[in-house]
């Protein structure tokens, strides 16, 4: 009989965690209690916490977007402005229920720096995240769509950053609509 895998338990254990302790809070300890597995099944699965808090954090920002992803529904008739705006519509409304995935990205951005593996494993993420973000956005399936989705990602990360460091650096709703209309016309293309 195949033995069952705690790989997937851990993941959602750390996502679980970050609902409910700031980042710095979450142990070892704390996921394996949460997820219902053996301490040890994080060096075994993951090599260590950092790399498994920093696969949850790519998880969780794949479920995030397909959360807004599902949120928008069919938006393929539509101008792609409006989807730009749909689309950071449904983030201005999910970012504090994600607030504490978002600060381990930051965490996890941060020790890429030093480490190869995080670094794979963010770097995967965004290659994965530009495709899917060129697609919600309806910006096309080839090379130029999914630059068009890594430019887009990176206004949304900024955007997201900036509001975690104080939620009045927010740019959201009407904001974000008069913000984009200026730089398109300032900066036109």
């Amino acid at each position: 009989m195949p033995q069952h895998s705690n790989r997937g338990e851990l993941i959602d254990g750390v996502l679980r965690c970050l609902e409910r302790l700031p980042w710095d809070k979450v142990t070892a300890r704390e996921i394996a209690a949460e997820s219902g597995a053996n301490l040890a099944s994080i060096t075994y699965h993951f090599g260590s916490k950092d790399a498994l808090m920093t696969a949850a954090v790519v998880e969780g920002l794949d479920r995030w977007l397909a959360e807004i992803a599902a949120a928008l529904g069919d938006l393929a008739g539509h101008d792609p402005a409006i989807r730009f705006r749909r689309t950071a519509e449904a983030i201005a409304t999910t970012r504090r229920r994600h607030e504490g995935l978002a600060r381990m990205f930051v965490g996890a951005l941060a020790r890429s720096q030093h480490d190869d593996r995080v670094r794979g494993l963010l770097t995967e993420g965004f290659r994965r995240s530009r495709a899917d973000v060129a697609r919600v956005l309806g910006l096309g399936t080839d090379a130029l769509g999914e630059d068009a989705g890594g430019v887009a990602l990176a206004l949304f990360d900024g955007l997201l950053l900036q509001a975690l460091l104080d939620p009045g650096l927010a740019i959201d709703g009407d904001r974000l609509v008069a913000a984009e209309a200026r730089l398109r016309d300032r900066l036109p293309v």
